[in-house]
């Protein structure tokens, strides 16, 4: 059994929850990781931070899969739909960004999990499928339905929006 978490170091860690241990730990973000999240099936991990990037990796050879840069803010919160081919994530910018994960493809080497975001990532080029917006403020909630096809949002504008994902 696996858990991720984030830190105030800027780092993600991947512990084996029976035996406490630390697996790994990814390098790469430049400011503190503000989510983490497993997709549903655990195959990947997605981390968010402060630095405004979002950072995919496969569970099982801890590469890093692809950075998603785009945003103007934090990104405070991240979530994969149910299928595991998309990410969401919501930020200070007063948007959400949908990415592809389909298009993410690893070329980095794994090397005990202290890998090097140079060495271990496909580069930063994430495709963004989808750019919502309408908040007036930040967004600090976003989760996709169970069918993958909606979005919920919610925001310091003391508002929720439902979205159609494209």
């Amino acid at each position: 059994d696996l858990c991720v978490s984030g830190s105030i170091d800027a780092t993600t860690r991947v512990w084996d929850v029976r035996m406490g241990k630390c697996l790994s730990v990814k390098q790469g973000h430049t400011d503190e990781v503000l989510d983490v999240c497993f997709d549903s099936s655990g195959t990947n991990f997605v981390s968010a931070s402060a630095d405004g990037t979002a950072r995919v990796y496969s569970t099982r050879t801890g590469a890093c899969l692809d950075t998603y840069v785009g945003h103007d803010g934090e990104i405070s919160k991240v979530s994969f739909n149910p299928q595991g081919t998309s990410v969401i994530t919501a930020s200070s910018d007063k948007t959400c960004r949908i990415w592809d994960v389909a298009s993410s493809q690893s070329t980095g080497v794994y090397n005990g999990g202290q890998d090097s975001p140079t060495v271990a990532s496909s580069g930063e080029g994430g495709k963004c499928a989808q750019v919502l917006e309408g908040h007036m403020d930040e967004i600090f909630s976003c989760a996709f339905n169970y069918e993958g096809d909606h979005i919920i949002t919610g925001s310091k504008d003391n508002t929720c929006r439902i979205w159609k994902a494209k």
